[in-house]
């Protein structure tokens, strides 16, 4: 980097006709109406959804539209036998692991394990019915169960008023459904988009740690445990009772979570094993339900599930509560746990599908959601989204459609009228291994290293929200990770990116110098790059940096003798919009430039913020002769004046001889 080796790519007599003949296009004025017709359709259908019904008959629109709603309508027709093969295997898999899982995530929410089995029946319904998804597989989630448990514990006991827990819950479901529905026909998703990928991996690590912490409760037989979600509290309630541990259940805990890791051990080594994983919850509970009935373990201090209610999900609407006292922690419930399952959701969603290279709508699986969870709330369902593990297993056993939910719920709804009263005997300890077998998959450490290696601020918000998580409460990591995701995004635009532009020898290119060593300086100019739009929050930043850089050149100029500066570039390629007070900045810059005897020049302004620069009168006071279509001829023309109009000097010789040594 230097100017001793520069030299300049054009003639003076082409750099004087490029800058006579080529303008930068002010765009034509647009009615306010449809401009900002444009502004809405970028903002909130940036997919442009309804570009099927173009020039559709009324009778077509109407097709189109009932497909839009129920995907099911669109690729039914098509569906073939083979399909149902792939998909009727691939439902009896998951149902296989939907079932102790449903019971297990009740049990963490501190709900009837019935209510597990409930929410694999009726949601995975309406999914079939209204989702996009060929590989999702529905049903309850643990960290949407851990934070419908310590989230309505707050303000009902689960034990001391179960009735009133329970119609919480329903109630929580409900808002979570109307806000996730909310979200897709408000086309409002791009809110979910603040849960950042370092944000997730950090905060599912935590919740899946404190699940885990939680399980301690199963796997030692306690019968009394701590409602805090914080590892300190934990691991005293843990260790405070060691004289009450029961070693017959925390031996049964370890070898079944042994068999657990095992299976899942095997199916990670070789991809057609993945039944494995997938039967051996289902195995574990057949297994210890059979050890406990045969040994009557139950009377030895190993706690099982008891009576489960035979029959198909009973009707809940009536069960809603809204009274005034409960409905903020219920409205606050609901839109938590909705956020957490639709970031969720739709990340595993949509990772399927790259690999089946088809495309799922954000928005239309937000509406999916939102109704899954609305009706299941009316029929004694708690939160439901789309969890990795079940979708992982769905997509491994070579599902087809979303036909592989119908497959499950019918298993589960078997088993809700007719298999319920053979789950009495499962043992407490292996569903708690069974959970604890499906977090440690959460804790991703190879994510949270690849993205200390890549970006340290994420590892920092990563770790944020798990110690958050696990030292404080969910809430607590919650809102640290996402409010430090949402301050690296307002540092962003308020301390946008300025670089120092220097030519690529033998070519019409401008780089940043840092980046590419052999960019060269053009002498008696600065070429600056402002890498993004310019608003009220970085403005003054951006003017006090801009003045910074002209300070750095001079004293460097003068320290080696060089061609004093002259003119100032701005490349605006990457400003993409303009406020007024970006405007004013650019004034200020401009009187900042005059004052010190130089020329400020701009290259290719967008035509937003050639619109605002226009109608702002800046263009006239700045002059139509300093706005450029491209860094290059901003040079280009700046060099034949700075050579044209000025005494020569030594300086100015030797700049000369590089500007001219092409021709």
């Amino acid at each position: 980097m230097g100017n001793a080796d520069y030299t300049y790519p054009w003639s003076n007599d082409y750099n004087s006709h490029a800058a006579a003949s080529h303008r930068v296009a002010i765009p034509p004025p647009q009615p306010f109406v449809k401009s900002l017709k444009n502004t809405l359709k970028e903002t909130f259908f940036p997919d442009d959804p309804l570009r099927q019904f173009k020039n559709q008959s009324p009778r077509k629109k109407l097709v189109l539209g009932l497909q839009y709603l129920f995907p099911i309508l669109e690729w039914g027709p098509r569906y073939t036998l083979q399909f149902f093969k792939a998909d009727l295997i691939a439902g009896i898999t998951i149902a296989s692991l939907a079932i102790p899982q449903g019971i297990s995530y009740a049990k963490l929410a501190n709900l009837p394990p019935i209510l597990g089995l409930y929410s694999s029946f009726v949601p995975p319904l309406v999914y079939a019915l209204m989702g996009s998804s060929r590989d999702l597989a529905v049903g309850t989630v643990a960290v949407g169960s851990l934070l419908t448990g310590s989230m309505l514990g707050q303000v009902v006991n689960a034990n001391d008023d179960p009735k009133l827990y329970l119609h919480l819950a329903f109630t929580a479901t409900l808002f979570a459904g109307l806000f996730e529905a909310a979200l897709g026909i408000f086309r409002l998703g791009f809110i979910v988009d603040f849960l950042s990928h370092a944000t997730i991996v950090g905060f599912m690590g935590g919740a899946a740690t404190v699940v885990c912490l939680q399980q301690l409760k199963g796997i030692f037989g306690l019968d009394h445990f701590t409602h805090a979600t914080d590892m300190i509290l934990f691991m005293r309630s843990v260790f405070t009772q060691i004289h009450q541990w029961r070693w017959e259940s925390a031996v049964l805990g370890c070898v079944f979570l042994f068999y657990l890791l095992l299976a899942r051990y095997f199916s990670k080594k070789k991809a057609k094993l993945f039944w494995i994983s997938a039967m051996a919850p289902l195995t574990s509970v057949i297994l210890g339900s059979l050890l406990v009935y045969f040994t009557h373990a139950e009377k030895h201090g190993v706690q099982v599930i008891g009576e489960l209610k035979k029959g198909i999900n009973p009707a809940s609407i009536m069960d809603l509560n809204f009274d005034s006292r409960y409905l903020t922690a219920a409205i606050k419930t609901g839109i938590v746990t909705g956020i957490i399952a639709l970031a969720e959701g739709i990340a595993v969603g949509r990772s399927f599908a790259m690999f089946k290279n088809y495309h799922i709508d954000g928005n239309k699986e937000m509406i999916a959601f939102g109704m899954m969870n609305i009706a299941g709330s009316c029929t004694s369902c708690y939160l439901t989204a789309g969890p990795f593990s079940r979708s992982a297993v769905n997509f491994n056993a070579g599902c087809k459609t979303a036909v592989s939910n119908i497959v499950m719920a019918f298993a589960v709804m078997i088993t809700l009228l007719f298999l319920t009263p053979l789950f009495y005997y499962t043992p407490l300890v292996v569903l708690s291994s069974i959970i604890i077998a499906a977090m440690l998959s959460l804790i991703d450490y190879e994510a949270a290293i690849h993205l200390w290696h890549v970006d340290k601020f994420d590892f920092v918000v990563c770790m944020s929200a798990y110690i958050g998580v696990v030292f404080a409460n969910i809430e607590v990591g919650l809102v640290l990770a996402i409010g430090l995701s949402i301050m690296r995004v307002l540092l962003f635009v308020a301390r946008p990116r300025t670089l120092v532009l220097g030519n690529i020898p033998d070519s019409k290119v401008y780089r940043s110098v840092d980046q590419y060593q052999n960019a060269n300086n053009v002498p008696g100019l600065l070429i600056l790059e402002i890498d993004a739009p310019i608003y009220f929050a970085n403005s003054n930043y951006l003017r006090e940096r801009i003045s910074r850089w002209i300070d750095d050149e001079e004293d460097k100029l003068k320290a080696s003798g060089d061609t004093g500066l002259q003119y100032v570039i701005l490349d605006m390629s990457a400003v993409g919009n303009i406020d007024t007070s970006g405007i004013s900045m650019l004034d200020e810059v401009k009187k900042i430039v005059d004052r010190r005897g130089f020329k400020l020049a701009l290259a290719n302004p967008g035509a937003e913020v050639m619109k605002k620069l226009n109608k702002s009168k800046f263009l006239e006071t700045l002059g139509q002769e300093w706005l450029f279509l491209t860094v290059g001829e901003a040079v280009g023309a700046c060099n034949y004046m700075l050579h044209s109009c000025k005494p020569k000097s030594t300086a100015d010789d030797q700049s000369e001889k590089y500007s001219n040594n092409i021709v």
